[in-house]
């Protein structure tokens, strides 16, 4: 771990406090992100883990991600009559 003080950096300084609002900033190069800064609860978070548990962590934000999306996404919609059919009710 290392840390670089704000003061003298304005770039910086000015992302830090993004982050410490909840906002992450991305630092790219050519395009690609790089690094992110984070608000500091969740790199303090990150940081005691293990490489098992990250990778679950991260599989588990994909999880929660693609779920948010699968019922943002419309759909096809169905009676309750053929609900209750279906389910032998």
């Amino acid at each position: 771990m290392s840390e670089l003080p704000v003061d003298g950096a304005p770039g910086v300084a000015g992302a830090a406090r993004d982050a410490a609002r909840g906002h992450v900033v991305y630092l790219t190069e050519r395009g690609e992100r790089l690094a992110a800064i984070v608000p500091a609860e969740f790199a303090e978070a990150l940081e005691g883990m293990s490489e098992a548990d990250s990778r679950e962590l991260l599989e588990d934000l994909a999880d929660a991600a693609a779920a948010r999306a699968s019922l943002a996404a419309p759909g096809e919609s169905v009676s309750w009559e053929q609900v209750r059919a279906e389910a032998g009710l």
